[in-house]
């Protein structure tokens, strides 16, 4: 499995977990880049691989010996994905026999939708977490005249825990949780509002415990990079927070066994809530748009605002709304995966296997695909560019010591001084 940040070493580790569940082996393979995992992050997942490297995309595509794995699960952003299709179906060309490639998206699917999945094509099992995500990814690929015919429903893997428990009312709850998100929304006036308007909350009330979720850890990058960190923002807050109001990390999971009440704006935790009973608040606080994704919610029942939610309203989830959505707050979570379990049952099964066959092509997409292979160390062929990839006992102990050096700085750069200028730029 090749996964290139924190919440999708999350989704591919679990989703292998999910779909070949008596495997007698995982091997994680972390693409470098800058939002590749901490040691911590990969611990706070709870899933843990039998091996792990860290690899650029040549030396990942080098490492999977077609003889020795099952199943291939790229769990990574959409470029990424078509560079490794590329790169494995050239390494593959004219073998009879391959690994099952499959992939998906680690969340909710709000945006550049046409631009990912397309990215995505190519893989044996494109996997969609719900119903409505299966049609419209269906939809894209008759669109363009490419096969459907790897869309795959299932559902998120990281679902369960323990149902809350029905009937609570509004005066009854104990802990609130604002699951806050890295890059939504994107600018300090909004995110401290958001900030603001939890700690009213929790001065309002407080018989209440309001937790803020963080996803990382100062000096820890996820999925998106985060320029203006909660814990930044909530440290200049005038008289700081209140007894009854703290910054949390961890699993999620484990945060959701003591929640009364969960809020967002658009994070993938509302679906985790929303499959456990928990009453689950979408903001429109910052109006109900598509860079924000909230309006990925629209007919849930869920949105509402921090007026509302200060007032006493609980949102109630529309039944009809979590079912198409993956949810499975039904008990369906168990069977969520049984057709994605029989598909790459009867594709590892098969004989022989078709050529991998992305729909990006430098026919199709002449000055679109080079760029994104090269990113990644490949010719518009899919072969390895001069220099990409690692010759045995090449380079030596102390070339590899500068370039891992030169990679920390570029990471660092990128990271933290860039956003630092940017923010020096608006004032």
């Amino acid at each position: 499995m090749l996964a290139d940040s924190d919440t999708r070493w999350k989704w591919g580790a679990l989703t292998a977990h999910r779909l070949a569940p008596d495997a007698a082996r995982l091997d994680g393979y972390l693409l470098r880049g800058r939002a590749t995992p901490t040691v911590r992050q990969l611990a706070e997942v709870g899933v843990r691989a039998d091996a792990l490297r860290e690899v650029t995309g040549t030396e990942f595509v080098k490492a999977i010996d077609r003889t020795r794995y099952d199943l291939t699960v790229l769990a990574c952003v959409g470029g990424a994905v078509q560079a490794m299709l590329h790169g494995l179906a050239r390494a593959w060309d004219g073998t009879p026999a391959r690994p099952v490639v499959a992939t998906g998206y680690v969340g909710v699917v709000y945006e550049k939708l046409a631009d990912g999945l397309l990215l995505r094509h190519g893989a044996d099992v494109v996997l969609a977490n719900s119903r409505h995500d299966a049609e419209r990814f269906r939809e894209v690929y008759a669109g363009v005249g490419a096969s459907g015919e790897s869309v795959t429903e299932c559902a998120l893997p990281f679902l369960g825990g323990e149902r809350y428990a029905d009937g609570t009312a509004s005066e009854d709850l104990r802990t609130v949780v604002f699951a806050a998100q890295p890059s939504v929304p994107d600018n300090r006036a909004d995110r401290t509002y958001l900030l603001r308007r939890a700690v009213r909350h929790a001065r309002r009330h407080p018989g209440r415990e309001v937790l803020i979720k963080l996803r990382s850890k100062p000096g820890e990058h996820t999925t998106h990079i985060e320029e203006l960190p909660y814990q930044k923002l909530a440290a200049k807050l005038p008289g700081g927070l209140p007894s009854n109001c703290r910054l949390v990390y961890g699993h999620m999971g484990g945060v959701l066994d003591k929640t009364d009440l969960l809020v967002t704006v658009s994070s993938t935790a509302a679906l985790e809530s929303l499959h456990r009973g928990i009453p689950t608040a979408v903001l429109t606080d910052l109006g109900i748009r598509e860079p924000l994704g909230n309006h990925h919610f629209l007919g849930s029942g869920c949105l509402a605002s921090w007026d509302q939610l200060d007032a006493g309203h609980l949102p109630v989830a529309d039944p009809a709304w979590t079912a198409r959505q993956g949810v499975a707050a039904d008990g369906s979570y168990a069977t969520a995966f049984d057709a994605a379990r029989r598909r790459i049952t009867e594709l590892v099964a098969a004989d022989t296997l078709p050529p991998l066959a992305p729909y990006y092509t430098t026919e199709t997409a002449p000055h679109y695909l080079p760029a994104i292979l090269a990113r990644h160390g490949f010719d518009p062929q899919g072969r390895p560019l001069p220099g990409a990839a690692r010759e045995p006992g090449e380079p030596s102990a102390v070339r590899r010591a500068v370039r891992e050096a030169a990679r920390g700085a570029y990471r660092h750069g990128v990271q933290r001084v860039a956003p630092a200028i940017r923010r020096l730029g608006e004032l």
